[in-house]
């Protein structure tokens, strides 16, 4: 998955939008539930890589880790409760969507 795949993926899901809340950084985007305005994923470029946050239980944070060389402690977030897909390596689109689906539930 690439960044438009994810953008539209999260946009299929009920009640969410896409923000760009950065003031001069038109390329980080968060997509947003409507209701509360939480976010649960957030999209960036970082060093020209193409990163993912979104959040996962803490008990599955660390696996995940450890198991794919894609996901990382999450980039300026909590490390205990999100975690960071780069996009830019191949990675398993149906896991993402699987990840995506639990940060939506997570942060209703």
């Amino acid at each position: 998955m690439n960044r438009k795949d994810v953008i539209k993926y999260c946009l299929e899901m009920t009640d969410v939008y896409e923000d760009y809340p950065f003031p001069k950084d038109n390329d980080s985007v968060t997509m947003k539930h409507k209701k509360s305005n939480k976010w649960f994923a957030l999209i960036m470029n970082v060093r020209g890589e193409e990163y993912l946050n979104i959040k996962t239980n803490p008990e599955y944070s660390e696996l995940l880790r450890k198991t794919y060389d894609y996901i990382i402690p999450a980039y300026h977030m909590n490390k205990e409760h999100w975690n960071t897909i780069i996009l830019s390596k191949k990675c398993d689109s149906e896991l993402i969507k699987e990840l995506l689906d639990q940060s939506y539930e997570l942060t209703i």
